[in-house]
């Protein structure tokens, strides 16, 4: 566990640290349904979100990025009112609080911008310690969807969608 995990706005100085460890997570195809090859111009734009949604990087005392949370409406319109959330955790320092520190980070956030609930919309059933993660922050599997995500080495798992009421 780590002394300290400071979370804070990500800003455009913080994108070469977090691209690395996004890249080879996305390249690697076992937790997210992101296109494998997507090019670095098409990630920033995707996950460095402008207000009123939220990016954030998670540091340590020497200012190293550690990993990296995006925060906005999962919906639109009549259904605004659920915030979504997606993480990364830098492999080199997972196992350490990092992912919690992030966890715990969006559901404040969610809730302290007048969010009703959060909705994972895919998390995928094989990354055992994420959905383990986020039943311990209070998140139940509202659904399963058989099958509905191509593992790179495990084939067709299910996908859970995780959902919290505030």
């Amino acid at each position: 566990m780590l002394a300290r995990v400071l979370i804070r706005e990500a800003n455009a100085a913080d994108w070469p640290a977090v691209w690395p460890f996004f890249r080879g997570i996305v390249a690697a195809g076992e937790t997210y349904t992101f296109a494998r090859d997507m090019d670095e111009a098409t990630s920033r734009t995707m996950w460095m979100l402008a207000p009123p949604s939220r990016t954030v990087v998670a540091v340590d005392d020497d200012g190293t990025v550690l990993g990296t949370a995006k925060m906005n409406a999962n919906h639109m319109g009549g259904a605004a009112h659920i915030a979504g959330a997606s993480f990364m955790v830098d492999p080199a320092h997972g196992g350490r609080g990092v992912g919690r520190a992030l966890g715990e980070y969006a559901v404040e956030w969610a809730r302290a911008t007048g969010f009703r609930a959060m909705q994972f919309n895919a998390v995928v059933e094989t990354n055992t310690r994420a959905v383990a993660l986020w039943q311990s922050l209070g998140f139940d599997i509202v659904a399963t969807l058989p099958e509905g995500f191509l593992h790179p080495t495990k084939g067709y798992v299910d996908l859970h969608i995780m959902y919290q009421r505030f």
